[in-house]
């Protein structure tokens, strides 16, 4: 006789499952099959703008080399030999800066010689704010001149073997709040001998930068034929900025505002530069939303269809993966936890029983041991039987009149002999107005040992232990310290979960059922509490219990 198929509460969950998903999976895909070239498509012209893009930005990256190759190539020529008297060379550089008021100013260093010459542009000898901050450039330029200058005349040398008869160096600096560009050519100037330690430097005046040089550059770009795409009938705009500031520093006419689509660091002669690219009143995407914002809507649709197909079965299949979890969880945690402890007071009763030890300080040995796992197992018992009530709503506390300094010394003394005999430094800091508070006494004893056992567990070698008992603000706060391993922020709420431990390897290393701090945040909320951690990894941790004081018993209590 066969046997007859019964369609189970699991089978019928998981088909539910599977037509929620597969329906509207089967119409997005088709769909999606429909919709793949216009896909692919808007995913092509967004790539052909960045690409058009950075293929402008390139171009103005070579433009603003061969342009500055035009200015300085020219005044490089004319710069005086460095065999000159200073007079001379300090007339030479007046008459460069007067013919080239592209340049701030010039300076010729002569290290073997003693010789350093400075010279300002005359056209701006009436702007104080120019001199000034010429001169302040000057200063600072020449407190690194002594030490620098061997190797950076070496560095010429090489650079002008390869073809690289002057070098730049650009940077951000900040004048009267705002933001300006400096930039400078340095190379060796006529008459240098071979192993002289001698260069000269060139400034770019910064207002012609921004005002002449780099709007000339923008214009050019915009101005060519290779700025428009076929069919695009508006310009881009470019700004530059500083890299992680997209304020302008400069812009095109038409800049709207905002960020730029497409970002280019000039990398070689204006170090520091970034240029932004961009149409206004409009975005890449945007342009390709254009073929997209249909098919989203139907795509949008499927979608809420398929959120409601699957959210009813979500919900049960949910609760069923993580109640089948938790219950794994908790016989695996559960059954090392036993395992372990067993094994061991076995091994050394069977070792005792056949009286295999003759020296007396192995017998108080293997006694100790024998107690400090019993105690182990008790513990852990308690907590499992706790915990089985609290998760069926059977967990009922005796609440009494307390003196809780009281109880907090005899928990501690019941404890102190395994704290020592771990190595442990330990301080006790227990306040003298503590009212007496409600509480269920073997509750509050069972959370502190909880967190002194966690304190002893997970701690390396700075072996410190610390319990405060205080009043503040209306609480009475119980304070458990350790300088352990820590606990990283993004686990610090997630401990007080059950069965949940750190990913430290040092914790998964030590034997734990998780299940000691779910418990203490539970036996802390039924007294009215809170419980909460200040820790960081590797500096320790502090765990602290806040329990409320009666109003009546906060009058009476001294301050």
């Amino acid at each position: 006789m066969s046997k007859k198929w019964k369609l189970t509460d699991r089978t019928r969950m998981l088909l539910q499952l599977e037509l929620a998903i597969t329906l509207p999976a089967v119409a997005l895909i088709g769909f999606g099959i429909w919709n793949l070239k216009n896909i692919q498509h808007d995913q092509f012209i967004e790539a052909a703008i960045q690409r058009e893009f950075r293929h402008m930005l390139q171009i103005a990256e070579k433009k603003s080399w061969m342009r500055v190759d035009d200015l300085v190539e020219p005044a490089v020529k004319e710069f005086p030999n460095i065999n000159e008297g200073e007079t001379q060379i300090k007339a030479d550089l007046d008459r460069i800066l007067r013919e080239h008021p592209e340049f701030a100013y010039a300076i010729v260093y002569d290290k073997n010689c003693h010789i350093l010459v400075s010279a300002i542009a005359p056209s701006r000898e009436h702007d104080e704010d120019f001199w000034e901050h010429a001169q302040e450039s000057i200063n600072s330029v020449t407190t690194w001149l002594p030490i620098e200058a061997p190797s950076m005349s070496e560095h010429l040398r090489m650079a002008a073997e390869k073809g690289d008869p002057y070098l730049f160096y650009g940077e951000w600096t900040t004048r009267h709040r705002h933001h300006v560009y400096s930039n400078m050519a340095y190379f060796l100037p006529p008459g240098v001998g071979k192993e002289e330690a001698a260069f000269a430097m060139l400034s770019f005046d910064e207002d012609y930068l921004r005002d002449t040089f780099f709007p000339g550059i923008i214009k050019d770009v915009l101005s060519s034929r290779t700025s428009r795409l076929k069919g695009d009938a508006s310009l881009p705009a470019i700004t530059l900025h500083r890299p992680m500031d997209p304020t302008p520093w400069v812009a095109s006419a038409n800049w709207d505002g905002g960020k730029g689509e497409v970002d280019y660091a000039f990398d070689d002669v204006f170090q520091g530069m970034v240029w932004s690219i961009k149409y206004p009143g409009t975005t890449i995407a945007d342009i390709g939303a254009r073929f997209l914002r249909y098919n989203y809507a139907i795509l949008g649709a499927l979608s809420l269809l398929m959120i409601g197909g699957i959210f009813l079965t979500y919900r049960n299949i949910s609760r069923e993966m993580n109640l089948a979890r938790l219950k794994s969880d908790f016989v695996a945690n559960v059954s090392h936890e036993l395992r372990t402890p067993l094994a061991l007071i076995r091994l050394y009763a069977e070792t005792l029983e056949l009286g295999r030890i003759t020296a007396k300080e192995k017998y108080h040995e293997y006694f100790r041991i024998i107690r400090e796992e019993s105690e182990r197992l008790t513990a852990l018992i308690n907590n499992i039987l706790d915990f089985s009530r609290i998760e069926a709503g059977r967990k009922e506390y005796e609440f009494k009149e307390t003196n809780l300094p009281e109880l907090v010394r005899s928990t501690l003394d019941s404890y102190r002999f395994q704290i020592e005999q771990n190595g442990f430094a330990f301080e006790e800091n227990i306040s003298r107005d503590i009212p007496p508070v409600s509480v269920d006494r073997e509750a509050i004893a069972r959370s502190l040992l909880n967190l002194v056992n966690n304190a002893l567990k997970y701690s390396k070698d700075n072996k410190f232990i610390g319990v405060n008992l205080y009043r503040s603000n209306g609480t009475i706060k119980l304070e458990v310290c350790d300088h352990g391993i820590g606990i990283p922020p993004a686990e610090q709420e997630k401990i007080f979960e059950k069965f949940y431990r750190c990913g430290d390897p040092l914790v998964h290393n030590i034997k734990g059922s998780g299940l000691g701090l779910s418990l203490v945040r539970h036996i802390v909320r039924a007294h009215g509490g809170e419980v909460h951690v200040e820790s960081s990894p590797d500096k320790g941790s502090k765990f602290t219990i806040a329990l409320p004081i009666d109003p009546a018993r906060m009058e009476a209590a001294p301050a």
